[in-house]
């Protein structure tokens, strides 16, 4: 149950004659804790979704540039679907469809597996793009030390292709977690399952909606910062 409406937010309440309306944000502040867990459960979405969809979108890439023919040919078709179907069709393809198919999903699962999927595809082009930017001298001369292959793409090509794209890997990241709002139409309990939540039992719309755009804002500008100091740390020297 939602508190009511109080008198007591530290939210000022202002007017405007001319639009009849009162700013009144107590009902936001009385909520705040809900606000809040909907935005944990936002970061922890997009959590799951970074780390699986990284990993993968790293063997994707490597598949479509040195695989044989099959693979190469599998994550293509796998990446054209998922870049241009959009991604509230691949969520309820995942909640609604694969049940009918005897594959039932929770609402949370459906929304991470869907979250993995989507970014994945992104992944693959953007890492692809890094792995091609390595000079291939550089894996020519690990393979020259006797450096199996494998230990030259971790130890050698991985790590300047992952620099060279690290600002498009954020960027894509954070354009995932923007996305995950969707999630909320198979009642993911989310930020935005949460507005919706609080908005439609005190129609407060407007104030509703102006502080989740604030939170999101805030998380945005928040894990863009965070990965930029990792960038800094882990991928000082190598670019170039």
């Amino acid at each position: 149950m939602l508190p009511s409406n109080g008198s007591s937010s530290p939210w000022p309440k202002t007017s405007n004659p001319s639009m009849g309306y009162e700013l009144d944000f107590s009902a936001i502040t009385a909520n705040l804790g809900l606000l809040l867990e909907g935005a944990g459960l936002t970061l922890m979405l997009t959590a799951i979704a970074a780390t699986l969809g990284m990993a993968l979108s790293i063997g994707g890439a490597a598949a479509r540039r040195w695989g044989p023919v099959w693979a190469q040919t599998l994550v293509g078709a796998y990446v054209e679907l998922i870049r241009n179907t959009p991604f509230i069709v691949q969520l309820f393809f995942i909640f609604f469809g694969l049940p009918s198919l005897g594959i039932k999903l929770t609402a949370l699962a459906a929304a991470a597996l869907a979250m993995t999927i989507n970014l994945t595809a992104y992944g693959i082009e953007i890492m692809r793009a890094g792995l091609e930017a390595v000079p291939p001298g550089q894996r020519e001369a690990g393979l020259s030390l006797g450096l199996s292959p494998l230990s030259v793409f971790v130890y050698v090509t991985l790590p300047q292709a992952v620099a060279v794209v690290y600002p498009a890997l954020v960027s894509q990241i954070i354009i995932t977690m923007l996305e995950s709002a969707v999630v909320s139409q198979i009642a993911v309990i989310d930020l935005t399952h949460v507005a919706d939540l609080i908005q439609s039992r005190t129609y407060r719309a407007f104030e509703t909606y102006f502080i989740v755009t604030l939170i999101y804002l805030g998380m945005a500008l928040l894990l863009r910062c965070l990965f930029n100091l990792a960038g800094q740390r882990y991928f000082a020297g190598q670019r170039g």
